[in-house]
């Protein structure tokens, strides 16, 4: 390639390239406004990472259209429905974003005669995309969750269920060795065996001579470096091995639970999360000793079916989608409170919150749109 010899050479072509990049833009009118699906889908994993997702989930984006095309609107719902894909195709949507998926099992067929599978292919046919965040949106900091207690006003919040780091496993591997010269073969062993260029370790001379090495391995190269250590008479004695906890990401994880900073009657909650909510009727099981009037200070909620986040928490009140008969005796039997929304309603008032954040984050002229024909299939008659 040849350098240029001068600033005025540069500068005449820079404003060139510049000049023609603007013509281009001005003979392609029809993908104005566009974003490439693959730069929507970034923007949703930097908003709520699907590595925040719990291991049983199915999360990301399941159904992708074989030819690439580029996203003008998005639909936003609670649950993938056959009305809601009717609403994306009359919209013309490029990308559903249903926060429950609509698969979830695995699927060894795609027939009519299923309506998941109905929608799967009407999705194809239609080249639409479909992506589901479930439970990465729950764990997030600021996400579902924290919007949820948020409708019992402020407090000190805390997570129920801690997210750990999703990074590779690690082992912590102890030994003695007895001088410089051991320590540099073993390590090198190690090193040709993980085909790495160095290999993470500190080591502190004792009082009695040699030293005392930690070196760090993970867990896929745990068995040869154990193998390699075990050759060396001072390092196989010495030998202690710990598996080191991933790091916490705080702030993320299951459940929420407030500690309310003005304690409320069970008749305000009540009130209050209708409110939040936008419903007209909630589910209320009075835990034991409890009256309409008994002061609420801690707060423990969950979105959608609770029950395995909640169970063994000790709050004066529950909030979550659903729960079993036997789970609400459980619970009014400890001594809480539980106020049950059904299912999807816990989650539907967050797809608000989350427009906007996206919409933000996206260029201007995509529109962001929440599905009018989502709702909870039960209804209070």
């Amino acid at each position: 390639m040849q350098m240029f010899r001068c600033r005025e050479c540069s500068g005449r072509l820079v404003r060139a390239l510049l000049q023609k990049q603007r013509s281009f833009s001005s003979h392609q009118p029809l993908l104005s406004g566009r974003m490439d699906l693959r730069a929507v889908l970034e923007v949703l994993e930097r908003l709520a990472p699907l590595s925040l997702a719990e291991s049983w989930d199915n999360v990301g984006l399941l159904v992708e259209p074989s030819k690439p095309r580029r996203v003008s609107s998005i639909l936003l719902t609670n649950d993938l429905t056959g009305a809601v894909m009717s609403e994306a195709e009359a919209l013309r949507c490029e990308l559903i974003v249903s926060y429950h998926p609509p698969l979830f099992r695995p699927v060894k067929r795609l027939l009519q005669s299923d309506w998941k599978q109905r929608l799967v292919l009407r999705a194809v046919e239609a080249g639409i995309a479909v992506f589901s965040p479930h439970t990465a949106w729950d764990s997030v900091q600021n996400g579902l969750n924290d919007w949820l207690v948020a409708g019992m006003g402020p407090g000190a919040v805390s997570v129920l269920k801690q997210a750990h780091s999703s990074a590779p496993q690690k082992h912590r591997l102890e030994f003695f060795c007895e001088g410089e010269a051991e320590l540099e073969c073993l390590l090198e062993q190690v090193r040709l065996l993980a085909g790495r260029e160095s290999v993470p370790f500190s080591s502190v001379r004792s009082e009695a001579g040699g030293q005392q090495v930690v070196l760090t391995c993970p867990s896929s190269e745990l068995t040869a470096a154990v193998q390699i250590l075990l050759t060396d008479p001072h390092a196989s004695r010495s030998l202690n091995i710990t598996h080191v906890q991933p790091a916490p990401l705080l702030g993320c994880g299951q459940g929420r639970l407030s500690v309310l900073d003005q304690p409320v009657s069970i008749s305000t909650a009540l009130q209050k999360m209708k409110t939040h909510l936008g419903l007209s009727h909630l589910r209320l099981a009075l835990g034991e000793q409890h009256t309409l009037d008994s002061l609420v200070k801690t707060v423990a909620v969950c979105a959608g079916s609770g029950s395995s986040v909640l169970q063994g928490v000790k709050a004066d009140l529950f909030i979550t989608g659903e729960m079993s008969h036997h789970e609400v005796l459980d619970a009014v039997s400890s001594g809480s409170s539980v106020i049950l929304s059904d299912h999807s309603n816990s989650e539907r008032g967050f797809l608000s919150v989350f427009r906007q954040r996206l919409t933000s984050e996206l260029d201007e002229t995509v529109s962001v749109v929440i599905s009018e024909r989502d709702r909870d299939p039960l209804q209070v008659i």
